[in-house]
């Protein structure tokens, strides 16, 4: 996929989008917390694919506008509150240190 600021706003807006169906979805079931809703980690890996490609974006673009830029760090404050939701990049066993792999192993 070509980086494009285009492509980012619909990125965004997908989150936005997720991100309100989710609290619609919360209000439905009778005021479940967001904390409680088990779609709330699928929130979060798309905010994490957000943020990575908005930076990226910003790293192979050199004329991105100030909004995207106020836009990506909003969302990377935003992931940052949220960072221990978002499902975690598998490693093989091998190449994990020993704290990665006692955490992996839940030990």
């Amino acid at each position: 996929m070509a980086l494009s600021v285009q492509q980012f706003i619909k990125l965004a807006n997908f989150y936005n989008q997720s991100a309100m169906v989710a609290s619609a979805i919360c209000v439905q079931k009778g005021g479940v917390p967001m904390e409680n809703y088990v779609g709330r980690f699928f929130v979060a890996d798309v905010l994490d694919y957000v943020v990575e490609y908005g930076r990226r974006l910003i790293a192979a673009e050199p004329n991105v506008p100030q909004e995207i830029s106020a836009l990506v760090n909003r969302f990377a404050a935003r992931l940052e509150q949220v960072k221990d939701l978002v499902t975690p990049s598998q490693k093989p066993i091998y190449e994990m240190s020993l704290e990665e792999f006692e955490k992996f192993m839940n030990i």
